[in-house]
């Protein structure tokens, strides 16, 4: 009879993944937020520079 032993993660592999995970997140997180407004352009949402020099006059 063979034995096939079960998947093992150790506390520290364990650990490992989550802070991945955890900083996969963050990483995505600060990307959005650096480009908001290329994203807001992209869909014609962001206010363009025609539309406030017209709006100050």
């Amino acid at each position: 009879m063979h034995f096939t032993p079960l998947a093992y993660l150790d506390p520290g592999s364990g650990s490992i993944l989550i802070q991945l995970i955890v900083a996969a997140v963050l990483a995505i997180g600060v990307a959005l937020r650096a480009s908001w407004g290329s994203i807001m352009k992209l869909f014609g949402k962001g206010k363009t520079d025609e539309q406030n020099d017209d709006d100050a006059e």
